[in-house]
């Protein structure tokens, strides 16, 4: 048989066996992966931004996928929330925003996350992708190819909605309520919410968390505490096109940004590029002085908030108008009304949301805004509706307005509304890219990016004027940031210049802005930024202050709570008038080793730094002692006879004081609070490093040595007082041996803070032994006696010694229920 034969007759063989038979058929089989529209067959499409598909069926989601590496944003939400200010989860939280792709890679799909921090802004592929390759992107989803068709693909996105992408279970472990996990059969797609639109397609499901609640903030808003219902959103958005022209950051001039490293820059010039977080805004005629938008900024208010809440949160809002106004635009900034049936989480709507929680809490302005470029494409404010109660209540405290036979004022109402308004405008400014101006008070309300506290006049009959409480419109400096992040400028000018010069008159002016670390009681040390204060200084406003406290604790009677009402609630009215001081005294308390400063350039010539005078330092702390004097922590005894125990059904809560004295009205509790909130900031152990460094490098500044005699000579070695006075002076004298001896022992400060500490507690011991032999009475014997017992076991055993468990004041920030922050999430009152 000759070879070509052989090979025939093989190949005859082969194709008769089972093997090569199988082969042969699968060629014939059609392709396991099928159509798109008969994997569909019978679903409910939804057609928009990304297609998908509803099996109502076996309840899931499935989308086509026709943008194969191209990138858009992602961002999830909270469309139902908790309810607990505490917890944190509230109805409307924006998540994370994320820019995404899906890349098919085989039978997968993956939604990947390029890493934006890290970029080369450059022409050259090479060097573009050099960057890429050199930096982690983040895969956060993957999915089957299900079925293709030409260049789309479908996949199931059942499970990817149906996750805990906002973390609530970490949440609820972090703040203590109880180990979570989610439980699919209890949780479902929420087709209500699920919607699709031409450049967004929204998503909704409805997640049911099982667990066993161990906090007190989950139990009190869940119905059944072990299963906690929340809903979750998931928006895909179409990225705004390239026409977006981004606008350098600068730290003088208030807002928020982005911030990334590009690698393609000259080594000469920083390699950190920083751009201002803004909405779009453009002059449809760019010659003319004043034009209307191309496009306005719209915000809408939700429906859900009633009258006349509703009006005064559009009126206030609406401020941002002024200062559009102001560079050149009409009509530029508008506030509506939410349309009926539109979904608050539509990122086509900027909204305000009224959110209800139950305790009062911080509202928050926040954004999605494109992490490219900074742009801002949707602003979502969430504003805390018992906000608007708290002022409310602290009129009452201040105006005693129910006295009987005489018609209520409506100052209080008056008072709460004006509040509501300036909250309005506050949280929107963050939402078109405003950080925080807390120096703006020292200027006389320069910016509504501050927190104001209610400012309270007296006249000449020693009567309460509520008519100026809060500002009624748009600052100076928020009109000089707006023309900052918002002026247009013709092709011919020279825009960084023009920036610097508008940031250059408002200086000229006096205006700047300080901004959130700066303002901060604890460690901070500007004399002029501050929260919640009012006046051109603090120490003469906590003068003034502790006057308007007085007057208010001498007024208080029955009539400041309603007919009817139980007499224990004139507690709930007592506690903001008895730490009407409160915020005052941080502020004040900043003055005391303070240095002022401005966020300065080289060559603009603005304040560096500069040290406070001896006397002004001086003047705070006298006002600042002042408040720990017994006669103004002592609350008068008619008002204590006034207030019986808690009847059933009105417990103790977060508004009122701790008690030491079972159900009993403890006073001495009340004073040890506000004590002790003065005395805490006073020897904070960055004050006293700063007193005694300042003290070093200028004899004239006033030292620790110096604050600690003053402190002494006020509280524990003056003069004695009689009856509830004497027992609060005692209390406070204890309190100020346990911030010494606290401090003594702080290993955060330096050596020389805690030596000098350590010497005033050995000379305080030897003052109170002579002292023994000089006082009279049991009580002022035995506390002296204590005292000396309490410094001599510090300094045999300082590493055993246990400071006092002090109570502390009831909430006060938000001083009502109205930001940590800082976009993405600028949180306030």
């Amino acid at each position: 048989m000759s070879k070509s034969s052989i090979f025939i007759l093989i190949a005859l063989c082969l194709s008769t066996s089972p093997m090569f038979s199988q082969n042969k058929k699968k060629k014939n089989v059609a392709p396991t992966i099928g159509a798109i529209e008969q994997k569909t067959a019978g679903m409910d499409k939804r057609s928009g931004y990304f297609n998908f598909y509803w099996d109502e069926k076996k309840g899931e989601i499935w989308l086509e996928i026709d943008k194969l590496d191209q990138e858009f944003l992602y961002v999830n939400s909270l469309s139902a929330g908790v309810g607990s200010n505490d917890i944190g989860l509230d109805r409307g939280q924006l998540g994370n925003e994320r820019v995404v792709k899906f890349l098919k890679i085989g039978p997968k799909v993956l939604l990947v996350q390029p890493n934006y921090s890290y970029r080369a802004v450059s022409d050259n592929s090479e060097e573009r992708l050099s960057v890429e390759e050199a930096f982690a992107k983040s895969v956060i989803a993957g999915f089957k190819v299900e079925a293709e068709q030409n260049d789309r693909v479908l996949v199931n996105l059942s499970n990817f909605l149906l996750r805990d992408a906002h973390n609530v279970i970490g949440r609820l472990k972090n703040t203590n309520q109880g180990n979570y996990k989610l439980d699919k059969s209890l949780s479902a797609l929420y087709m209500q919410r699920t919607k699709n639109f031409p450049k967004n397609s929204e998503f909704e499901a409805l997640l049911t968390f099982t667990g066993e609640p161990r906090g007190g903030y989950i139990r009190s808003v869940t119905p059944t505490a072990s299963n906690v219902t929340v809903r979750q959103h998931h928006s895909f958005i179409e990225l705004p096109d390239d026409n977006y022209k981004p606008r350098k950051f600068d730290p003088r001039s208030g807002y928020f940004g982005i911030r990334y490293m590009d690698y393609a820059t000259p080594i000469s010039e920083n390699i950190v590029k920083r751009f201002i977080s803004r909405h779009r805004l453009e002059k449809k005629d760019p010659t003319a002085q004043v034009s209307e938008p191309v496009e306005p900024i719209i915000y809408y208010l939700d429906r859900g908030a009633p009258e006349p809440i509703k009006s005064a949160l559009i009126e206030g809002a609406s401020w941002w108008n002024q200062a559009f106004e102001t560079i050149g635009y009409k009509n530029a900034f508008q506030v509506k009304v939410l349309p009926e049936g539109a979904d608050p989480l539509d990122v086509r709507y900027n909204v305000i949301q009224w959110v209800h929680r139950s305790t009062r809490g911080w509202s928050y302005g926040s954004s999605v805004q494109d992490p490219r470029t900074g742009e801002i494409i949707k602003g979502h404010v969430s504003l805390g509706s018992l906000r608007v109660r708290q002022d409310f209540l602290i009129a009452e405290g201040l105006l005693a307005p129910y006295e009987t036979g005489k018609a209520v004022s409506q100052e209080m109402q008056k008072m709460a509304l004006a509040r509501l308004r300036q909250l309005s405008a506050h949280e929107v400014g963050h939402t078109i890219g405003l950080s925080h101006n807390y120096i703006s008070s020292v200027h006389g309300r320069a910016s509504v990016m501050d927190y104001p506290h209610p400012l309270v006049l007296i006249n000449d009959n020693n009567q309460f004027d509520l008519s100026n409480a809060y500002d009624d419109k748009i600052g100076a400096w928020d009109k000089v940031a707006v023309a900052y992040g918002y002026q247009d400028f013709a092709d011919n000018v020279d825009e960084d210049k023009a920036l610097n010069k508008i940031l250059d008159e408002a200086h000229t002016n006096g205006l700047k802005v300080i901004s959130d670390a700066d303002a901060r009681p604890q460690g901070s040390a500007h004399p002029q930024s501050h929260l919640w204060d009012n006046g051109a200084s603090a120490v003469d406003e906590l003068n003034r202050v502790m006057r308007v406290r007085k007057i208010a604790l001498e007024n208080f009677s029955e009539d400041n709570i309603k007919e009817g009402a139980p007499m224990a609630t004139l507690e709930e009215v007592l506690v903001p008038m008895y730490m009407f001081h409160r915020y005052q005294v941080e502020a004040a308390v900043k003055v005391v080793g303070g240095l002022d400063y401005s966020y300065a350039l080289r060559g603009d010539d603005q304040l560096v730094t500069k040290t406070l005078s001896s006397e002004e330092q001086q003047k705070a702390l006298e006002a600042l002692l002042a408040t720990l004097s017994p006669e103004n922590l002592t609350i008068p005894e008619r008002i204590l006879k006034l207030i019986p125990p808690r009847p059933v059904g009105y417990s103790r809560s977060r508004e009122t004081f701790a008690s030491r004295t079972g159900l009993v009205f403890d006073p001495l509790s009340a004073a040890e609070a506000a004590a002790d909130h003065t005395l805490t900031l006073l020897l904070n152990s960055q004050r006293a490093t700063r007193l005694v460094q300042f003290h070093a490098r200028d004899s004239q500044q006033p030292g620790l040595g110096h604050v600690i005699d003053q402190l002494l000579n006020t509280t524990i070695k003056v003069k004695q007082k009689q009856g509830l006075q004497a027992e609060i002076q005692r209390l406070t004298g204890s309190l100020v041996l346990d911030k010494l001896i606290k401090l003594a022992t702080n290993q955060s400060t330096t050596y020389q803070v805690r030596a000098i500490t350590f010497t005033k507690l050995d000379n305080l011991e030897n003052w109170m032994r002579q002292q023994m032999n000089k006082v009279s009475g049991e009580s002022q014997k035995a506390h002296l006696n204590y005292g000396i017992y309490t410094i001599q076991n510090f300094k045999k055993n300082p590493e055993n010694y246990k400071n006092i468990d002090t109570v502390s004041p009831p909430d006060g920030s938000p001083i009502g229920n109205g930001n940590i922050h800082y976009l993405n999430l600028g949180c306030d009152f």
